[in-house]
This record gives C-alpha cells, sequence and structure tokens, in this order.
C-alpha cells in the first residue's frame, strides 16, 4: 500500500522531528565547547536518521519490501522491552502503574501524535511531490516555536528568528539541488491532499517534540520512552494490522532481509534514546534544525550505494544549515519567569541557559548595588 520511496524519501517516514540554544556556560572557551558539542550531537542523531534511510532503501529498491509501519512497530517493541520494562520495576511516582493511573489518557494522546506523524508523512509521498514535502515538513518548526512559546514559556530573541529563516534558506537549496539532479520526477495524483497530509504530519511532530521536551526536562526520560514505547507498541501494532498485513504476507523472508530489518531498528532505536538527552541540555527547536542535515548524509552515502548525481548545490545547502543551526545555539532563548523568582529552579520547563542566567542575574545586581 506503500510507494517505493528512496532514501531521501524514506528518510522523512520514519523520524522523530523533532526551543531554545545551547547550554553555555557563563562565557568563554567553555561557550565554544558546548556549541561544538551541541553540534556534535546533533549531527549524530542526523547519522541516525540516515542509517534508517539506508536501510529503507535497501529494502524497498532491493527486495521490494515497503512496510513504514512495521518498521516502526519494531522500534516500538524495543522501547517498551527496554523503557516500559524499567518503569515497572521502579517505585514512588516513577513506577508505570502510579503513571497509568494519572495521565494514561494523556500518553494515549502522545503516542497517536508520535505514530501519526510517521504514517502521515509517508502516506503524502503517494499524492504529492519530494518537493513540496521536504519544504511543507518545514512547517513543523514554526509550530513548533509557537508551541515552545505557550507551553515551555520560551522567549525568542531576533537572532533565533535570524537563524531558522538561515536553515529554511538550506533546505530550499537542497531542494533546489534535487530539481537541478533530476530527482523529482516521482508525482503523486492529488497534490493538494499530500500537501495537507504533510502539513498534518508535521504539526504532529511538532506537538510530540514539545511534549517530549516538557516530559524529559520536567519528568523524566524514562517516564517519556516508557510510555511511548507501550501506547505506540498498541497503537502502531494495531494499525499495522489494518493498512500494512497485505505487504507483510507478501516477504520473502531471508537472512539479508532481517538483517536489513535488525539494523534500521537499532538506528530508531538510538535515535529514540538520544534524542531525549540532546533535548534536555538543548531544546526541542535545536533539535529540528540540527537534523536538517540528515538528508544531505542520506544522499551523500547515496551517491556510492545508489548512483545518486552530485550537486555542488548539496556543498552549499550543508553549510548554510549548519550556519544557521550554529547562530541558533549561539544564543540562549529567554524563560518566562514569576515575577517572585528571579532565578528560577534547575526543573523549570524551558529552562535553556541556567548559567547565563545566574550570571546575567549576578551582573544585574552588582550593577544595582554600584
Amino acid at each position: 500500500m506503500h510507494v517505493r520511496e528512496p532514501a531521501w524519501k524514506c528518510l522523512r517516514s520514519h523520524p522523530r522531528r523533532f526551543p531554545g540554544g545551547v547550554p553555555l556556560d557563563a562565557c568563554g572557551p567553555w561557550k565554544e565547547w558546548n556549541i561544538l558539542k551541541t553540534i556534535a550531537l546533533g549531527q549524530l542523531l542526523s547519522l541516525c536518521i540516515c542509517g534508517t534511510a539506508i536501510t529503507s532503501q535497501y529494502l524497498a529498491e532491493k527486495y521490494k519490501v515497503n512496510t513504514p509501519m512495521l518498521q516502526s512497530f519494531i522500534n516500538y517493541c524495543l522501547l517498551f522491552l527496554v523503557y516500559t520494562v524499567m518503569l515497572t520495576f521502579q517505585s514512588g511516582s516513577g513506577n508505570l502503574l502510579y503513571i497509568l493511573k494519572r495521565k494514561w489518557w494523556k500518553y494515549i494522546l502522545l503516542g497517536l501524535a508520535d505514530v501519526e506523524a510517521n504514517y502521515l508523512i509517508v502516506r503524502a509521498y503517494q499524492y504529492t511531490t519530494l518537493t513540496s514535502v521536504q519544504l511543507l515538513d518545514c512547517f513543523g518548526i514554526p509550530v513548533l516555536m509557537a508551541l515552545s512559546w505557550f507551553i515551555l514559556y520560551a522567549r525568542y530573541r531576533v537572532i533565533h528568528f535570524v537563524a531558522v529563516a538561515v536553515c529554511l534558506l538550506g533546505v530550499g537549496t537542497m531542494v533546489g539541488a534535487d530539481i537541478l539532479a533530476g530527482r523529482e520526477d516521482n508525482s503523486g495524483s492529488d497534490v493538494l491532499i499530500g500537501d495537507i497530509l504533510v502539513l498534518l504530519g508535521a504539526s504532529l511532530y511538532a506537538v510530540s517534540n514539545v511534549c517530549e521536551e516538557y516530559i524529559v526536562k520536567k519528568l523524566s526520560r524514562q517516564e517519556f520512552l516508557g510510555m511511548v514505547g507501550l501506547f505506540g507498541t498498541l497503537i502502531s501494532g494495531i494499525q499495522l494490522l489494518i493498512v500494512e498485513y497485505k505487504d507483510i504476507a507478501s516477504i520473502h523472508w531471508d537472512w539479508k532481509i532481517a538483517l536489513l530489518f535488525v539494523a534500521f531498528a537499532l538506528c530508531m532505536f538510538c535515535l529514540y534514546s538520544f534524542m531525549p538527552l540532546v533535548i534536555r541540555i538543548t531544546s526541542a527547536t535545536s533539535v529540528n534544525l540540527g537534523i536538517l542535515t540528515a538528508d544531505l548524509y542520506s544522499l551523500f552515502f547515496g551517491l556510492f550505494l545508489f548512483g545518486y548525481k552530485f550537486s555542488g548545490l548539496y556543498i552549499l545547502s550543508f553549510t548554510v544549515i549548519m550556519v544557521g543551526f550554529i547562530l541558533y545555539c549561539s544564543t540562549p532563548t529567554r524563560t518566562a519567569e514569576p515575577a517572585e523568582s528571579s532565578v528560577p529552579p534547575v526543573t523549570s520547563i524551558g529552562i535553556d541557559n541556567l548559567a547565563l542566567k545566574l550570571e546575567e542575574n549576578l551582573q544585574e545586581t552588582h550593577s544595582a548595588v554600584l
């Protein structure tokens, strides 16, 4: 029921799209070190996404296997076996039963958003073009920033909006390179339906990512992954039986296909496991800007594995995206704080840079005393 997707399309099928700047220390070398660390972590996530794209490409092109929901289901099962089981052995408010009694319906909605975001983007390729998906998928970033403004109380500066614009310019350059390279030849049957599906999927990605940032900063990483693993397994399993049972039944299993499924599942599991760690020290918005380069990594691997044509615009696109990402990370966002508290607690929602906030408060106090 799914069209075959090249690697850069499969890339959009499975990653989680996941406000703020880098948690910088006061100043000087520590600031530059934290920026570099954030860049490295973001590119690690991009490589995980690239791994899912390459394995999906092999499954689709060589073995005619198009089962993105099955691949996602395996990932959710891994999350369930590791993190959901981990919650069952915790005590107090971190216990699985305690969480389910108080917040089960919230996590059902989160799991639904996470599963359907992936599915809608995949589905959109049957109706619209690669260019439309690449451009409209970026709609999730402004939606994410808006949600972070109201839910996480993030307050942006002019440089953040400039940085986002620069990153989107890099995406536009990448799309232009795709067109010049002749890869814009898989048009769907109803562009309007496809575009709507992309916008819905991107919005659901934004909802999922904001919830993830809230949970990992306010509650715990284990709780987020455990509950997503639980409800993601249930929801994707039911949807799998509805939309992909014929595709699964037609698979001629051998060790190579099984190995590709395992490789895909491990890349996705690493992506889901590492992303909350990166979001905790940065933010959902900065992570989403950083993983825009995943398309380009997929392309670079495709040059050798699938015979893609190279264009110098891809290098320009990568450079522009990285410049925008560094600009965004160079300045922390502000957090709306209660008037009675000049320095928020470490667990406050949306805090990206407690060290810098402390320094700014100390400087203001010193100036007032003088």
